[in-house]
């Protein structure tokens, strides 16, 4: 293999990876927003939405635009937006100023996604081997070192804008690093760039998007609940609180690096059924038990189950036959991202007339709903 593929190669793990600690950056700073706020959980979980929002509107413009004008450019200006919205999600004091910074926040990181998934499709069928699981362990590698990275900071003492602004500093940095290797093209097909699912790829973007909503649970919700007090929640100093996403990006790199393997040995439908019970026993450990240590082996639970999920699925996407895969990619990865846009607003409401913990455990019992779709799902093999 020549010089270039592998550049190529490394600048999209750089990419993931870049994705990854961006978006797990936030994490560690919700409760510090909350308070610095003063909102109730429902209103928090209405703001979080504008992250959720901005992905999704981001994300047409963003596959149009990586068509034309090549992945390299939209990745690039997709981090700049991230990294530049990141340290102003430490210091907004005005519920509608963090509304629009989470826009801008969101539509950067979904500019990134799916830019980023275009590369690695080319650069994956160029290498001629199985790639995708390697790239999207990097986007996990990369949660799990921007909320320790984060949470380290804030425990140290540094307040949330100097935290923040370090971890941007450090995603610039690694960006410039891949910038000259990412594709200055994109991903050309015929056709309409973007297009509603129905049949078997409507089933596997409902069951992406349970899986994004758990991931988005942990992220926008893990933190509250371990720093939580009463039967809400579990005591954790907030400075600490955002290890529970560090404990779930953890188990989830761990599962997306072996993924392939695990795969291999005992086949997708297994893996998938056994993951959304491993997940979904996840959630129920740490509503269930009174200990942040609960909480936190939870969370890592949920990762660990959580983590060959949407891999396997979007194998099922390009076994399909109901559309074609350049629309079908696409439009699950919409639809599973309306998890992220849904979830946290759903899981704030809910937390106002049920509490947290049991908004928690409603995702665990949508986690069974992966379970049965992925036992039904012929496209598994």
């Amino acid at each position: 293999m020549s010089s270039a593929p592998r550049r190529q190669q490394r600048a999209t793990r750089i990419a993931f990876f870049l994705a990854g600690c961006i978006m797990a950056g936030w994490a560690p700073l919700v409760p510090f927003a909350k308070a610095r706020l003063e909102v109730s959980d429902g209103v928090l979980g209405l703001l979080l939405l504008g992250l959720g929002i901005g992905s999704i509107l981001a994300m047409p413009l963003a596959g149009a635009a990586a068509a034309r004008l090549g992945c390299r450019f939209v990745i690039i200006l997709g981090s700049l937006l991230a990294c530049a919205a990141l340290p102003l999600l430490a210091v907004v004091a005005q519920p509608w100023l963090l509304l629009a910074v989470l826009l801008v926040f969101g539509a950067g990181i979904g500019a990134v996604d799916v830019a980023m998934n275009m590369q690695a499709i080319i650069v994956e069928r160029a290498s001629g081997r199985p790639l995708m699981s390697g790239f999207h362990g990097l986007f996990s590698l990369g949660g799990l070192a921007g909320a320790a990275g984060m949470a380290a900071l804030l425990a140290a003492g540094a307040a949330p804008l100097l935290a923040a602004l370090a971890e941007a500093a450090l995603a610039l940095g690694a960006l410039a690093v891949a910038a000259p290797h990412l594709l200055p093209q994109g991903s050309r097909s015929e056709g309409p760039a973007f297009a509603l699912p129905h049949g078997v790829v409507l089933a596997i973007g409902a069951l992406c998007c349970i899986a994004f909503l758990a991931e988005g649970a942990v992220l926008d919700w893990g933190a509250i609940f371990l720093a939580g007090e009463g039967a809400a929640g579990r005591g954790l100093d907030p400075a600490y609180a955002g290890l529970g996403y560090a404990a779930f990006s953890l188990t989830m790199t761990i599962g997306r690096l072996t993924g392939d393997r695990i795969v291999q040995r005992f086949g997708p439908r297994r893996v998938l059924v056994a993951g959304g019970l491993l997940a979904a026993g996840g959630f129920a450990l740490a509503v269930a038990v009174p200990a942040w240590e609960a909480g936190l082996l939870g969370f890592a639970l949920v990762g660990a189950g959580a983590s060959n999920i949407v891999p396997v699925l979007f194998t099922a996407i390009g076994r399909q036959t109901a559309m074609p895969e350049s629309l079908a990619v696409p439009a699950v990865t919409t639809l599973g991202y309306a998890g992220v846009l849904a979830g946290p607003a759903a899981i704030g409401i809910l937390a106002q007339v049920i509490g947290l913990s049991m908004a928690l455990l409603l995702v665990a019992g949508l986690l069974l709903a992966v379970v049965v779709g992925g036992w039904r799902l012929r496209e598994l093999g």
